[in-house]
């Protein structure tokens, strides 16, 4: 009788986990269905309201449509696209095709997140990443610059300056990470600041391979060792600054709908005015100090104090994300300039149909 009643327990078992298995089976296929029904739906929407913008930009510049109608318009427009690109709909967006370096770093895995909750999560430790480092990109070169002149006679040993190397190439390499996830998950990155932690990341990697001379001649021969510890340390005050206003500012645009939840301080972006008077002249020293540095380490090469390859790479690296990162500043100066003049004209139209009604 016992063992009837076990193998009659057993059948039952065995029928209930083929019952689960047909109705998770059953479940999934809907939620395929549905899934793909509202992908559609939002991919026509988002489609569609790009269509409107760019109907509205044309209309504006034929003249026919007035320009504070299209402004409203236009702001009605971005509020919508926010709703899609910054709730629970922007994980069924299209996914835009920004994963080549994860791909070569992660494999073929999804790393976009579903859940709103998740995407703010990766936000926010990319933002604690960058504190972190920013703090360590000023430390790291203080205190090699002050062994330099206090321990070791004015001369780098080889070991501590490949170590510091090698942590830049794993900071660079982290940043380019989150930046590629965050871009997936709808950032709005710009694609110069990811390609400029892939040129820095080459340079770190080439820089492991460069032999730092010794005596004789030290001081000479690493003198583009010395001046790169100090445009570093600049780095990590600008750094500093940067993470520390510029976060305010995204908070107010986001509360005031003019930024997205998942958007980040880029790197040259200044919050308020008081801030564009401190941040921009750094910046401007930082990039004009990042171009000499190269063009030293090119007449170093060049001149036969140290001919490696790694000096003439190193040298037109830096020069390259001088040159980048300069035209970036100066194209959001000259975006905040038109905000700004945009923004004082709507203040005096505003101002002159108050005094009219009065």
């Amino acid at each position: 009788m016992a063992e009837s009643v076990t193998a009659e327990e057993v059948r039952r078992v065995s029928e209930q986990a083929k019952e689960l298995q047909d109705s998770a089976s059953s479940m999934i296929s809907r939620y395929s269905n549905d899934e793909q029904s509202l992908r559609s739906r939002v991919a026509a929407l988002d489609s569609q309201i790009n269509k409107f913008r760019s109907s509205i930009s044309s209309a504006v510049k034929q003249r026919s449509l007035d320009s504070k109608e299209a402004e409203k318009l236009d702001e009605d427009l971005f509020r919508a696209k926010c709703i899609l690109t910054d709730g629970d709909t922007a994980a069924f967006l299209p996914r835009k095709n920004h994963e080549g370096f994860l791909k070569m770093f992660l494999g073929p895995i999804n790393v976009r997140a579903i859940r709103k909750d998740v995407q703010l999560k990766v936000k926010e430790e990319y933002n604690s990443y960058k504190d972190r480092t920013a703090f360590l990109f000023l430390l790291f070169p203080s205190i090699l610059l002050i062994l330099r002149s206090k321990l070791w006679n004015g001369c780098l040993p080889a070991l501590p300056v490949q170590l510091y190397q090698a942590w830049l190439l794993f900071l660079y390499t982290g940043l380019a990470l989150r930046e590629n996830i965050l871009r997936v998950n709808g950032s709005d990155i710009r694609p110069w600041w990811i390609y400029h932690h892939y040129f820095a990341m080459t340079m770190a990697l080439i820089s492991l391979t460069w032999e730092t001379k010794g005596q004789p001649h030290c001081a000479q021969k690493q003198r583009g060792v010395q001046l790169f510890l100090q445009w570093a340390m600049m780095q990590g005050v600008a750094m500093l600054l940067q993470n520390r206003y510029q976060r305010q500012r995204l908070y107010t645009r986001i509360a005031l709908g003019k930024a997205r939840r998942m958007d980040v301080v880029w790197g040259e972006t200044a919050g308020v005015e008081g801030q564009l008077w401190l941040l921009c002249p750094i910046l401007f020293v930082l990039q004009g100090f990042e171009a000499y540095v190269g063009i030293l380490l090119l007449k170093t090469a060049i001149g036969g104090i140290a001919s490696e390859w790694q000096l003439y790479a190193c040298g037109i690296l830096l020069i390259i994300m001088a040159v980048g990162n300069f035209a970036n500043t100066v194209e959001t100066l000259m975006r905040k300039s038109k905000v700004k003049a945009k923004m004082k004209r709507n203040k005096s139209k505003q101002d002159l149909v108050q005094g009219q009604n009065n």
